[in-house]
Parts: C-alpha cells; structure tokens; sequence
C-alpha cells in the first residue's frame, strides 16, 4: 500500500491539476476576494481608518474566499462520487486530508499574496523591514491553518444537505482564532497603529498550535467523517 505522504502527493497533485484546467480560482476567487478589498475602502472610506484596519481585511477577505474554495474543492468530489470512490479502493483517509489541506493551501497562499499587495496599493500600508520574519511566519501558520479547518469541514458538510450554507455556519466560528491570531500578528508586523514586531510572536504561537491540532485532528477523523 502507498504510504499516506505519497497518497497525499497524488491527491495534491490531482487537485491543482483540477484547478489549473479550470481556472475558477484565478477567474472567480481572485475577482472576487479584489472586489470585496475596494468594496471594503468605499465603505470605510477614510484613509486613517483603512490603514489601521488593514490587517484585518486581508484575512477577513482570506477566510470569505477560502469558503468558495472549499466548497468548490468538494463540490468536484462529490459531483461524481470521487470520494467515495477513494474510499472504496482503500485509499487513507489520512492521506486525502493531508494532500487536499496542500492543495488549498497552495492556493490560498497565492491569494493572500494578492490580497496583501491589494492592501498595500489601496490603504497605504507598508512593510517594515523588521518585520518580514514575523510577516513570512505568520503568512505561513495562518495559511496551514485555515486549510486544515477548510478540508476537515468541507469533507464533514461535503454528503450533508445545504452543504453551501452549512459550511460557512461551522467553519467561521471554528476559524475565529486563526483571524483574531493572523491579524494581531500582521498589525506587529506591518507596524500598525504603534504595534511593535515582539507583539506579534505570541500570536504566531496560537496559529502554530491551532494548525497542529487542526491537522492532526484533521488527519486522524477525516476518514471517518467522509465514510458517514
């Protein structure tokens, strides 16, 4: 039998093969996630505000845009009975979680990428040099993070009637830390409103503990939440 890490290899590769062919989140997400950044500055619409939260836009804007993602990551799956057919062949459950968490977050990342250069352009804000380890940790722990909630609750709401407004109903809740974490950290990092680099690592050690539980909880109740 393959092991879970090339499982998870062949699932990774399968899903950002699916969305390169298809382009949804490049054509849909990404317009997406731009229009809610500006949609964001006309409400506001004050430029000391919008600098102070800035922060807090750009992973708010994350976490709206990784719901489309999910549901959009399951919704292949299930159209045709992918993933019961995985299932049927034997293939781990651990390894399903682990490659489609991968996958999402190698596109989440992109997008957060953007997002951030969104906010740079359109509130004025900028990166301290001091900063960019703190920035690069947080990026990457939030990042781990939000995919091992995404893949756990897509799979969870993936059989469940009115899976599109299930799954924002038990993900935002769950997700809460990873926004509160992930914004206090980009605040220290970018120097927001008198915030200092040292107030950010703190919360880059709730987001490393909300990934490690996620994805190991994730990894070891994923089989059996896909075959109820």
């Amino acid at each position: 039998m393959l092991s879970v890490w090339a499982i998870s290899r062949l699932v990774a590769g399968k899903d950002l093969r699916v969305e390169w062919r298809s382009r949804v989140v490049s054509n849909q997400v990404v317009p997406f996630a731009a229009l809610m950044m500006v949609m964001f500055a006309f409400a506001l619409d004050s430029d000391s505000v919008l600098k102070r939260v800035a922060p807090g836009l750009v992973w708010l804007a994350a976490m709206f845009s990784l719901l489309v993602i999910v549901q959009r990551a399951f919704a292949v799956e299930t159209a045709d009975g992918a993933l019961d057919a995985l299932r049927v062949a034997g293939v781990r459950g651990a390894g399903i979680f682990v490659g489609k968490a991968l996958a999402l977050a190698a596109q989440l990342a992109v997008l957060e990428l953007i997002l951030l250069g969104a906010a740079i352009v359109l509130y004025d804000t900028h990166l301290v040099g001091s900063g960019i380890a703190l920035l690069a940790c947080t990026y990457l722990t939030a990042t781990l993070g939000l995919s091992f909630v995404g893949t756990l609750y897509g799979g969870l709401a993936a059989g469940a009637k009115g899976r599109e407004t299930l799954l924002p109903l038990l993900m935002l809740p769950v997700a809460a830390p990873v926004l509160i974490g992930a914004t206090r950290a980009t605040e220290a990092a970018l120097g927001t409103a008198g915030a200092t680099t040292s107030d950010g690592w703190p919360w880059i050690g709730l987001l490393a503990l909300f990934a490690v539980a996620f994805g190991i909880g994730g990894t070891l109740a994923f089989g059996s939440l896909i075959d109820e």
